[in-house]
């Protein structure tokens, strides 16, 4: 992410913010589809992730809405409740990578399958790419 959006940093944030939450709620049909023979346990774990993440994701679509008619002259508490989403976002994110890694490890359907593992692998890396940059704008803002 850029870092001379100045003023329009609320909006930017919540901008990757909606972005990243879609990926993920897309990374939970992506494993699904993946691995044919997943444990039902794992897909239904799967189908809750997105439906939380998808929950998140139109949580956060309202935030920016807010965010924008503001004319990103968003009052403190408004502001607050934007890095409060943030950091909800990232330890969602944190979860999220755990359960991943669950998959991984324990499902039988995943250990045979090597393409799954790198996908996962993938899914992790950009959830973690995303909880860089919420600990970056998290950390700036104290």
């Amino acid at each position: 992410m850029q870092y001379y959006y100045g003023g329009q940093m609320p909006l930017r944030v919540l901008d990757e913010t909606e972005f990243w939450k879609q990926q993920e709620a897309e990374h939970t049909v992506v494993m699904r589809e993946l691995v044919q023979n997943l444990e039902k346990e794992f897909v239904d774990a799967l189908k809750r992730w997105e439906d939380v993440l998808n929950t998140t994701h139109q949580h956060v679509k309202r935030f920016v809405e807010s965010v924008i008619r503001s004319n990103n002259q968003l009052p403190p508490n408004l502001y607050q409740q934007v890095l409060e989403l943030v950091s909800f976002c990232l330890q969602e994110s944190v979860a999220f990578i755990q359960f991943c890694r669950q998959v991984k490890t324990e499902s039988k359907a995943v250990s045979g399958n090597q393409t799954a593992k790198v996908v996962i692998d993938h899914i992790v890396d950009e959830s973690e790419y995303f909880i860089g940059i919420a600990q970056t704008i998290l950390y700036e803002q104290h």
